[in-house]
């Protein structure tokens, strides 16, 4: 499990982030929300070690990051970007690249290793893309097979940055449907999103972001009611109870 323990990062004269103290814990989705600029993408970051960190501890499993091998870190946790370089390589070989933590010189991939990129691939739904060069792809067919990358890496948790950009309104549920799916095999399943009604209906807990700070932490529900989205955002979220739940919609204020 990652925990993040008052965590501040930030650069020279510049605070990024502020005290933030939260856990990823096996079996959630936690959605991290906040408006442009708030730290959101630099806190996977930091928690993953590729961004330094000037205060606080950032602990997988109890021991501190920077105690762990990049190897270790890898095995324990699978990271989406935002945005990524397009190699001129088919998908399936791109899904490939996230076995290379479980891989020992020379890096020669193992029946087991093809299954697991089969398996992402159907996941994430991009099984009709596998033998194609990444470069022909649309962005929403790129993003699938990023997906898939983290899924093939098959770790105990996934962080994901903004994993439903390109994408239309039917595979953002999709992809939030595999987050969904992870979280109940016992993962820990960060995501960033921007979309605040796909959040609501989707996470377990919601953590907020607003000037670098953690403004608010809590189920869906306590979210709502304490009305924090509404002032960060600047905008009215609203609901209305249906036979599948609530479900959320924004007006501007």
């Amino acid at each position: 499990m990652i925990e993040l323990q008052g965590l501040c990062v930030g650069y020279p004269g510049q605070a990024v982030l502020e005290n933030i103290t939260l856990s990823f814990q096996p079996g959630q989705v936690l959605i991290l929300l906040g408006p442009n600029g708030c730290g959101k993408s630099t806190l996977l970051r930091t928690a993953m070690g590729l961004q330094p960190k000037t205060g606080g501890q950032v602990l997988l499993d109890g021991v501190p990051l920077e105690k762990r091998s990049a190897r270790e870190i890898a095995r324990k946790a699978a990271y989406l970007a935002q945005s990524r370089t397009v190699p001129n390589i088919t998908a399936r070989r791109m899904v490939l690249h996230g076995r290379f933590p479980y891989l020992t010189f020379p890096r020669r991939y193992r029946p087991q290793d093809h299954e697991a990129a089969r398996r992402a691939l159907e996941w994430a739904d991009a099984s009709d893309v596998a033998d194609r060069p990444m470069q022909e792809l649309s962005g929403g067919q790129r993003q699938k097979v990023y997906l898939a990358m983290a899924l093939a890496q098959d770790t105990e948790t996934i962080l994901m940055d903004e994993p439903t950009t390109y994408l239309d309104v039917g595979h953002q549920l999709d992809v939030m449907d595999v987050a969904r799916r992870l979280a109940g095999q016992g993962k820990a399943v960060v995501v960033v999103l921007h979309d605040l009604c796909l959040a609501m209906r989707s996470a377990d807990e919601i953590a907020v972001l607003s000037e670098g700070r953690l403004a608010a932490l809590g189920t869906p529900e306590a979210v709502y009611a304490s009305g924090i989205l509404d002032k960060v955002f600047a905008i009215k979220l609203g609901r209305m109870e249906t036979e599948t739940g609530f479900q959320y919609y924004c007006t501007k204020r």
